[in-house]
């Protein structure tokens, strides 16, 4: 007989919402309770999440920093957090039941390789989010992080070992390395296949590379939903905008520098360490800061085309979809994986975004040529539908993920 699903336990590295990876595991949560699932959220930071509180989430936080704030104890809790081991397994321990599943999806910055091994004991009844490429490859990223340039390849051969892909030193990259190695050395996934949801088809064939079986990925893309219900007009609009985290991986000073020498308009939503730097060596861009999804709405209906400039290969690009399903053009880095997607659908342009010239070049283009804007407008409001799913298809989507790990052929 079939074992009813009883509790959904998400576990995350932190509960503060500032990524993508954790926006998308906190609305699983808040939707689950929705629809009246109990649900335990694991975390390891402080767990203050009172939108979570608030509709029935049980939260247990470990309390602890991520590892670019953890000083001297960062190497070693990034190989193997023990607190975070502990408080899984302790958990599981005191509570585990049949009817619970439990879905992981960020983990290397503060519960480590270790939360791995406080699951074995329920990994038939674990699912995995590959948001990323942590699961397999050491630096996350599939590319050689000082040029952004793709990696070709296998993630922990000799030459893998041997590459400083590394942005900050080789030495660094060997502790990513030694890292993969704890991974490995805790959850081989040779042997163990819980299944792995990619948020886009196109990781299948990078994660299949890093030893995942073909058979235990299923893409499911991320739930979209779109700034602005009506198409903007971005064809008489004359603003660029990039939305994001104000950090080295997104690229903002890219686009800055592009639309610098292109002479664009530029507004920056968001936030980030390098925030100060970028409005002192760029006074023309307007800097908003951080906004709410529906205080974005508002500014989103100026912009002319969305700047995607991500430094490294782009996994999904959730901003990216949310400007396309309003109707605004996207200009994306030709290895997001996403940067398909929207020219097959003449939805925008992709470009090399650490090429200035060619960068503005594109900008120039756009903003000379409205009857091209207005129609890569209206390609992206209605072309890009099957780039993401609505909010209900998504959480069906992991809610059959979860039902398949409670039929009995899946716990033999």
């Amino acid at each position: 007989m079939k074992t009813l699903l009883e509790r959904i336990v998400i576990l995350n590295d932190i509960v503060d919402a500032k990524g993508g990876a954790t926006g998308l595991a906190i609305a699983s949560a808040i939707e689950f309770r929705k629809r009246g699932h109990a649900v335990t959220f694991l975390t390891g930071d402080n767990g203050h999440a009172p939108e979570l509180a608030d509709v029935g989430v049980d939260i247990v936080g470990l309390g602890a920093e991520r590892l670019m704030a953890a000083g001297p104890r960062a190497m070693a809790e990034g190989l193997y957090n023990r607190a975070a081991h502990q408080m899984v397994a302790d958990w599981i321990t005191a509570n585990d039941r049949p009817g619970f599943v439990y879905h992981l999806h960020g983990w290397a910055q503060i519960l480590s390789p270790a939360v791995f091994a406080a699951l074995k004991p329920v990994a038939d009844r674990l699912v995995l989010s590959a948001h990323d490429f942590f699961l397999v490859c050491p630096n996350g990223a599939y590319a050689f992080l000082k040029s952004g340039a793709p990696c070709p390849l296998k993630p922990m051969s000799v030459a893998c070992v041997a590459s400083n892909c590394d942005r900050r030193s080789y030495v660094h990259k060997l502790w990513r390395v030694a890292r993969q190695a704890v991974r490995h050395a805790v959850f081989d996934f040779g042997r163990h296949t819980p299944p792995v949801l990619a948020i886009h088809e196109s990781m299948r064939s990078y994660l299949v590379r890093g030893g995942i079986s073909d058979a235990s990925i299923k893409a499911l893309p991320n739930p979209v939903r779109p700034f602005l219900t009506e198409r903007v007009t971005a064809e008489t609009n004359r603003e660029f905008i990039f939305i994001g985290r104000l950090e080295d991986g997104k690229g903002p000073d890219l686009a800055c520098a592009a639309a610098e020498q292109a002479g664009a308009r530029l507004r920056i939503i968001g936030d980030g360490p390098m925030r100060a730097e970028l409005e002192a060596r760029y006074p023309d861009v307007v800097f908003s800061g951080r906004r709410t999804f529906p205080e974005i709405g508002p500014l989103a209906a100026q912009a002319r085309a969305l700047l995607m400039p991500s430094r490294y290969p782009e996994p999904y690009g959730l901003v990216a979809a949310e400007a396309l399903w309003s109707g605004i053009p996207v200009v994306a880095a030709d290895t997001a994986f996403l940067s398909e997607d929207i020219v097959a659908a003449h939805a925008g342009l992709a470009v090399a975004p650490r090429d200035t010239t060619a960068f503005a070049a594109a900008l120039t283009t756009l903003m000379n040529d409205d009857d091209l804007v207005r129609d890569m407008s209206h390609n992206a409001f209605g072309r890009t539908g099957e780039i993401g799913l609505s909010l209900d298809g998504w959480i069906n989507g992991l809610l059959a993920a979860y039902d398949g790990r409670l039929e009995p052929a899946g716990r033999q």
